[in-house]
């Protein structure tokens, strides 16, 4: 009996570290490898494939944000109205949806992790189902519409459809 009592602590303390973690530093390493893993490995394709990542990513963090001021669901740890969708899950499915088209024979992996993120804002008592359900699908969803157009849904200044980059214009 007691044994399993001391099994079963050392179990829920190692889920809350590893909730703690996918919730915190480890979806910002996973975003950030996201966004800048196509820099190092995609080639020519390389900036075209981070600016478009950048760009379904925060595309549909301010699409989430504003679903949030509009629908004001109470969060079930704090009473904040700022639940509905979890941005964390929103960002997270984006990215990997975006780096699977991009990389097919790895989309199990993006996906494994954007599904362990999200998980976390439920383990961690920051959300409901429904908020994880919503920003996951949302996620998706904007990032197919950036696969989807030629040029990108808010960088479009800097994504042509074949190539990426800045550009600075001056007139006199």
């Amino acid at each position: 009996m007691a044994l399993s009592l001391v099994l079963a602590s050392s179990t829920a303390r190692a889920q809350d570290s590893s909730s703690n973690f996918a919730s915190g530093p480890g979806t910002y390493l996973f975003l950030a490898a996201g966004v800048g893993l196509p820099l190092l490995r995609d080639g020519s394709e390389g900036k075209n494939h981070f600016f478009r990542t950048a760009d379904s990513g925060l595309s549909a963090v301010l699409l989430a944000e504003g679903l949030k001021r509009l629908t004001r669901v109470p969060r079930p740890d704090t009473g904040e109205r700022d639940s509905f969708p979890s941005e964390h899950a929103t960002a997270a499915f984006a990215v990997a949806t975006m780096e699977s088209d991009f990389h097919p024979r790895e989309a199990p992996l993006w996906y494994a992790g954007a599904t362990v993120i999200s998980l976390s804002r439920l383990w961690e008592g920051r959300h409901r189902p429904l908020d994880v359900l919503g920003g996951a699908a949302l996620g998706f969803a904007t990032a197919r519409l950036e696969l989807s157009r030629n040029r990108g849904l808010l960088l479009t200044p800097w994504i042509d459809g074949r190539s990426a980059g800045m550009m600075l214009t001056a007139q006199f």
